[in-house]
């Protein structure tokens, strides 16, 4: 039995070797696939700070961010992962907030009152093509300006492998993994298409969020789990509850 990863890569293959270590097997179905647009810096705008919800954001500029005085400005990063890749391509002045966007607000808020962040210059929002909430709204509505860039898409998979859709059809798979709204609505769409969508929805929906298990619950699905805080180990600790055999 299985567990199925429909994280986009290249974070589903590490999420994969995490259930693996903890003794479960896995098969994927990215349902995100990323294409990044880069980044120029253009008139050289005096920034402030940086702030990015997704390590995929940090991913789609790092080829542009040789010597770039980018890298020596303070980076507001959404939870631990984005903050790791963050550092990784060089940033040096990284806060976490770990937690949601609304947590990476407060933080910069915060930041600002501690003077350990300019509010009169301009923040630069690294984004994707489509967001689950206005951040940068919110942050103008406080004072802040906010300049986005939209830095990266994710592309909705039309299909599920062949793999998943025998898996399904033969009860080889045991839960679902979702981890945005965009991937679980792919899901069930590419679900339904291989026509494995009452088997596939029949079983242990784990959610990194309330918000995302509103998408499979209005498709169908009726044993949803979610998260206690909207990171990966509090999601798996939800695989846990939803698997109570695995606790034996």
């Amino acid at each position: 039995m299985a567990v199925l990863v429909t994280r986009p890569l290249p974070d589903g293959e590490t999420t994969a070797a995490e259930l693996r270590a903890r003794g479960f097997e896995v098969v994927a179905a990215p349902m995100l696939r990323f294409e990044p647009f880069g980044f120029s810096e253009g008139d050289q705008v005096p920034y402030g700070g940086i702030i990015v919800t997704s390590a995929n954001a940090v991913r789609a500029v790092e080829p542009s961010l040789a010597r770039s005085p980018l890298l020596k400005l303070p980076l507001f990063s959404v939870g631990e992962r984005t903050a790791a890749a963050a550092r990784a391509a060089g940033f040096a002045k990284v806060l976490s907030a770990d937690g949601d966007a609304a947590a990476l607000r407060d933080l910069v808020v915060e930041s600002a009152k501690a003077k350990k962040l300019k509010k009169k210059s301009p923040l630069l929002y690294l984004a994707g093509e489509e967001l689950a909430r206005d951040l940068a709204g919110d942050l103008r509505e406080m004072g802040f300006e906010v300049i986005t860039h939209i830095a990266y898409r994710m592309v909705p998979a039309k299909s599920l492998p062949d793999e998943v859709i025998d898996g399904f059809a033969a009860g080889r798979i045991e839960a679902v993994l979702h981890y945005s709204r965009r991937s679980a609505r792919a899901f069930v769409e590419a679900a339904r298409t291989g026509g494995v969508e009452i088997s596939a929805l029949a079983l242990p929906q784990c959610c990194i969020s309330p918000a995302v298990a509103e998408i499979v619950r209005e498709a169908g699905a009726t044993q949803v789990t979610v998260a206690a805080r909207p990171d990966e180990n509090a999601l798996f600790e939800a695989l846990k509850r939803a698997l109570p055999a695995r606790l034996a």
